[in-house]
């Protein structure tokens, strides 16, 4: 687990990383895809999300 650190710990969203997050949510990928594609924690991406009113699907 040591190799899964970020390294854009704290540091702000960019319009880019925003509409990057809603095309893949868009394209029906799960939170830990988006997270891992966009290399931000789950929380903070789930955080961005439900500012922007973004449905993520849920993977069973």
């Amino acid at each position: 687990m040591a190799g899964d650190r970020f390294e854009r710990h704290r540091q702000a969203w960019t319009a880019d990383e925003a509409i990057r997050l809603r095309t893949r949510a868009g394209k029906g990928k799960g939170l830990k895809d988006i997270a891992r594609a966009l290399n931000r924690c789950e929380e903070s991406t789930k955080d961005l999300a439900k500012l922007g009113s973004i449905a993520i699907a849920r993977m069973r």
